[in-house]
């Protein structure tokens, strides 16, 4: 018999003998659903209901590159380039540049007519602003990718001229709304930015302006009505759930109360059935620029790891077949290295390898001094997984399992995605931790920052949080920065690798590949490069 929904929600939310955790955990996501009465009817033709997972910490990607950061920063803000599905830029706050045939400047002609969401014009001032003082200094990723970037010249209101002291090609990859959206000055310049209240409440150039946000609840954006591309966006309302359980999360796209919602909304085991009813889509499309890997790390700061062999014996003793079957069901693969398989230009299998092999792990132990001591336990340490799915949960849970086996004992450690990020890179007060990265279109963009000592900084999410230090590894990423030559720099590539599995500060665990799933009544979907982390402007809901 099929249930209504009112009588779906009245079983999971009963009491009594039979009914789970789960049960009780989908019972209290369904309730987040039915938010304020001005807003619970949100079933309207003019309102796309989005689903976040989990919720950001802030709002702007400018500061914070966390992948629910970017998705809904994209919303609000724009970038100068966006990208087809060849990687090819597209005009979007720049309609046309021209790169130096030196490779030492790049000049963009920006749009003419466009407005922050306060009212104010949108000129090269901001530009110039934007990546001098915010995306060079603050973004996760930005020392690397604008190292290079001397200055940004405003001959006029609609020019920007990137002058560089090193030829970035790569650069041109970085400009999209999700990776370095354009801020608006005079906002911004009014103090500390990475303080500014506008974090909480963006304004943008983007399809939709910022309304509301009742933390642990929604937030609510709006149409821009003056948006430079006519007819755009779709909805009038742009309305994001937070549903921290994955049960709850898969009945409300059942049920049509969430119409999309992207990074693995549903449990991947859920997935099989979930793509066989009629209402819905699931789509891996949407994920191509960015490389999904997801990462072990150590906190090289202690004592405990300083040692290779400590660190040779953990990565012998994660099964990451293992991992890629059962915890992703298979939606990843084993990886080799520290970059993904996706990105076939610099990618290499070539690198020293840890199969998995617990009596290898024992006997590393063994010698690097380690011992099993009363109760067969070496030594005690924490783990950190980061709390953005359900999947990385059950890594930390497998973690626990498999180093038991070996004779550690690991406390896992969670928190809410803004203590999380405070624990691993402002306090660096944790041992080990695993998280999702994006590798980006470039090594240099979405890599680099991880392994390169320069960008060790304190309260930087998703930096060089293990604290990695080496001189070999800096001249190789400095000088992939700048190689003009395209071979030369897969070489530069290879051989970070290679060194990066050899010092292991890292444990790369596996390639990912995300899904989405979508009401089949939203159309425009997979027209969009990066999907959930594109705008969103260009959805509509075919008519019934």
């Amino acid at each position: 018999m099929k249930l209504s929904y009112r009588n779906r929600l009245k079983l999971i939310g009963g009491v009594g003998a039979g009914i789970g955790l789960r049960a009780t955990g989908a019972a209290t996501g369904l309730a987040a659903l039915a938010i304020a009465p001005t807003v619970a009817r949100a079933q309207s033709e003019t309102t796309l209901n989005w689903v976040l997972i989990p919720e950001p910490p802030t709002l702007v990607t400018a500061f914070n590159s966390a992948q629910m950061v970017q998705q809904i920063s994209a919303k609000m803000m724009d970038g100068l380039l966006s990208y087809d599905k060849d990687f090819e830029p597209v005009a979007a706050l720049a309609t046309s540049w021209q790169v130096a045939a030196n490779g030492l400047s790049i000049t963009f002609k920006l749009r003419d007519g466009v407005k922050w969401h306060d009212g104010q014009p949108f000129t090269s001032a901001d530009v110039k602003y934007t990546f001098e003082e915010v995306l060079k200094k603050h973004h996760p990723r930005g020392r690397a990718t604008f190292a290079h970037l001397e200055s940004v010249e405003t001959p006029d209101r609609l020019t920007a001229v990137f002058r560089l002291a090193k030829p970035s090609a790569y650069l041109m990859a970085a400009l999209s709304a999700s990776e370095s959206p354009v801020l608006p000055k005079h906002v911004y310049e009014k103090g500390d930015p990475q303080t500014s209240p506008a974090l909480a409440a963006p304004v943008g150039t983007g399809p939709f302006k910022f309304a509301e946000w009742q933390r642990g609840r929604f937030i609510r954006l709006v149409r821009n009505p003056d948006y430079w591309a006519k007819g755009q966006p779709g909805f009038e309302t742009l309305l994001v759930r937070f549903v921290p359980d994955a049960g709850a999360r898969a009945v409300a796209l059942e049920t049509g109360e969430i119409d999309i919602g992207g990074g693995d909304p549903v449990p991947l085991a859920d997935l099989p059935r979930i793509s066989k009813l009629p209402q819905l889509a699931v789509t891996t499309e949407g994920y191509a620029m960015f490389g999904g890997m997801y990462y072990f790390e150590f906190n090289m700061r202690d004592p405990q790891f300083k040692d290779v062999r400590v660190r040779q014996a953990i990565a012998h003793a994660i099964d990451r077949d293992f991992v890629a079957r059962n915890t992703w069901f298979g939606y990843a693969s084993a990886a080799t290295g520290p970059l993904s398989n996706k990105q076939p230009r610099f990618y290499t299998a070539d690198v020293p390898k840890y199969p998995f092999d617990t009596k290898k792990a024992e006997a590393l132990l063994d010698a690097a001094g380690y011992p099993r001591k009363e109760g067969g336990i070496r030594f005690r340490i924490s783990h950190d997984p980061a709390p953005s799915s359900e999947e990385y949960r059950r890594f930390g849970e497998y973690f626990k399992q498999a180093m038991r086996v070996i004779g550690i004992e690991v406390e896992l450690r969670t928190a809410d995605a803004g203590t999380y990020q405070r624990r691993i890179w402002t306090d660096n007060a944790f041992q080990t931790t695993s998280y999702g990265i994006f590798t980006m279109p470039d090594p240099t963009i979405g890599v680099q920052r991880l392994y390169w000592s320069k960008n060790i900084r304190k309260g930087v999410a998703y930096s060089n949080g293990s604290g990695y230090t080496s001189a070999e590894m800096d001249a190789i990423l400095e000088g992939a920065q700048v190689e003009p030559d395209a071979r030369k720099r897969r070489d530069l590539f290879v051989r970070m690798q290679q060194l990066a599995m050899t010092d292991l500060p890292i444990i790369p665990i596996i390639n990912r590949s995300h899904t989405s799933v979508y009401n089949r009544r939203l159309a425009n979907v997979q027209g969009d490069l990066e999907g959930v982390f594109g705008t969103f402007a260009g959805l509509t809901r075919a008519p019934r």
